[in-house]
Order: structure tokens, then C-alpha cells, then sequence
């Protein structure tokens, strides 16, 4: 593995979610890569990807620098670019001088939700891969959340009763505009498992194609629901009217009286999460809800992947 960007970039999935398993039964087991540095650039806010993977690094006995790299200077991502506006710093040259600092390089950069195309180009991204000497983690960029993803496949494991298992992907409502890169990661990554998955959300609101093709859609959320062993909540904008709110429609709400059609499913969400207006209380509450543990496994799973990543593994 060059690089943690997608669920391509892993050569084994199942032996990620091992290697995090295994790691999260003694945080401290191996300690290689001592004394290493992980530069986090962040150029969005972030509560749970900064607090876990800095915890990560730390597990492996490396140090972690953390930068608000969106209180500096704006950096200029277009090559050839006349610098002679408000930017300051290009990026092929702040990717190659934070290489000599780090051994490894995490980045959080978030889609503006005005232009799908340069969005989806994932310039921040694809720029420091393509100009930084170190390995990249992506830490939720335009369009993904590998990290978020893969602590969702552990919890998952962590969890099941079977090895194939119904999951559903709910849209719920939302006061905002989000990013759909938490629900393409999931997909990404979901669909490489044995698991049935099922995609519900109202008309409007279908996903980028590259990441639902296969998948069945189902736009009666009571439908989707039925039987279904795990429901992953997460709202989305909409990708054909890029970033449109197209309704608020509080019905999609996950309620318990929902959750009643799954069989005894589990509820998962990323967090942070807007209580009683995507989920009632008594859902996220409740014993069959596993957001913490996901939360919790967002330290292992940046922890398999920083280890990975710097031991040309997986």
C-alpha cells in the first residue's frame, strides 16, 4: 500500500480489519516505527479524525504534528498558476518540504459543494500524492473517508452474528448541505465485503454512479429497512443538482418504530450527528446503537493504516 486514499488503494481489506483487530487487543504491540513523525494537515475542523489519529501515532510511539492548515496562507493547487494573487505557496512545494519533516502525511480537506467537477478531481488530494515523498492518509477529503470507513467495516466484524449480513444505507434529513464523501467511502469499501447492501434515500438524492453500480436501490425507506441487520445513517446533498438541499422531509428520521422492521438491527453513524432531526434519542441511546465503537475504532483503524502504510504492508 502506497497510499491511504480509497478502498483500492488496499491490497486485503479483511487483513486491515485484522491487523486493526488485533492492534486494538494491545494498542502498543509493536513499536517499529518509534520515534517516526505524522504531519496532520487540516484544512477543515475535526473532532473525532484528529483526536484518533493522533492517538494512532502516538500508539506506535511516533510523534504526531497537527496544523490548521486553513489559518495560514491560502496554497495554490493549479499547475502553472501565475502566482500573483492571494495565494502564497504552492502546493507541489509544500507537499515536498513537509516531506523532509514527516514520515508520513495525513490530510482532512472537505468539497466546497459549488462545482462537482473540481470537487471530484480531489485536487488536494491527488496533489500531494502526486508531489510529496512520503505516504498520504486521507483523513475525509472532496469525496471520501477511508478512515471512517474502515473503522466501520471493524465495528461491523467486531459485531455480526453471521458473516453476510443486510446493511442498509439510509439518507436522512439534514439543516445543511453535507458532503457525500462519508456515504461513497462506505459504499467504496462495503461492496468489496460478502454483505447484501441496500441503498435507500428520497428520488433526487442518488449517488454518484461510480460507487452505487451494483447496488440496490430502494427509494421506500419502511422497504429497505425490512430484515436488514445493520442501518448506517448519513445524510447527503444532492450529487445531479450538486450540493442542492432538495427537501428536509422529516419522515426519513430513524426511529425506533423503524428500527422495529430490521431484524434487531444496529444503528451506525459517523457522528457528529444532529440528534432528533436525523436520529431520535431514543435510537442513538439505545443498546443496539454502535456509534462510540465506531468512534473508538477510528484510533485502530488510522493506527492499521499509518502501520501499513510505513511497513510496506497490505
Amino acid at each position: 500500500m502506497e497510499n491511504f486514499y480509497s478502498a483500492d488503494s488496499v491490497n486485503d481489506i479483511e487483513a486491515l480489519v485484522d491487523k486493526a483487530l488485533k492492534l486494538k487487543t494491545d494498542p502498543f504491540v509493536d513499536q517499529s516505527h518509534k520515534g517516526k513523525t505524522a504531519v496532520l494537515l487540516f484544512f477543515n475542523p475535526s473532532l473525532r479524525t484528529r483526536i484518533s489519529t493522533q492517538k494512532a501515532a502516538q500508539n506506535l510511539g511516533m510523534h504526531a504534528i497537527t496544523m490548521n492548515a486553513n489559518q495560514g496562507w491560502k496554497w495554490e493547487m493549479e499547475d502553472g498558476a501565475v502566482m500573483k494573487f492571494d495565494t502564497s505557496e504552492h502546493i507541489k512545494d509544500a507537499a515536498r518540504v513537509i516531506s523532509k519533516y514527516a514520515d508520513v502525511v495525513g490530510i482532512r480537506a472537505f468539497p466546497g459543494l459549488e462545482n462537482r467537477d473540481k470537487d471530484y478531481r480531489d485536487e488536494v488530494m491527488h496533489a500531494f500524492m502526486k508531489y510529496a515523498e512520503v505516504p498520504l492518509v486521507n483523513l475525509e477529503s472532496s469525496i471520501l473517508h477511508p478512515c471512517q470507513s474502515l473503522a466501520d467495516l471493524i465495528t461491523i466484524r467486531e459485531t455480526q452474528s453471521k458473516k453476510k449480513n443486510k446493511v442498509v444505507l439510509s439518507w436522512a434529513p439534514h439543516p445543511k448541505a453535507l458532503p457525500q464523501a462519508v456515504s461513497n467511502s462506505f459504499l467504496d469499501w462495503i461492496t468489496k465485503t460478502e454483505n447484501e447492501l441496500v441503498i435507500t434515500h428520497p428520488k433526487g438524492y442518488e449517488l454518484n454512479e461510480r460507487f452505487t453500480k451494483g447496488c440496490t436501490i430502494e427509494y421506500d425507506q419502511a422497504k429497505a429497512f425490512e430484515g436488514a441487520d445493520y442501518i448506517y445513517t448519513k445524510n447527503w446533498s444532492s450529487y445531479e443538482d450538486y450540493g442542492k438541499i432538495l427537501n428536509t422531509d422529516e419522515s426519513w428520521m430513524i426511529s425506533q418504530d423503524k428500527m422495529n422492521l430490521t431484524n434487531n438491527g444496529k444503528f451506525m453513524h459517523c457522528l457528529p450527528v444532529r440528534r432528533n432531526v436525523v436520529v431520535t434519542d431514543e435510537v442513538i441511546d439505545s443498546e443496539n446503537s454502535l456509534v462510540f465503537q465506531q468512534a473508538e475504532n477510528r484510533v485502530y483503524a488510522a493506527q492499521a493504516a499509518i502501520h501499513s502504510l510505513l511497513s510496506k504492508s497490505i
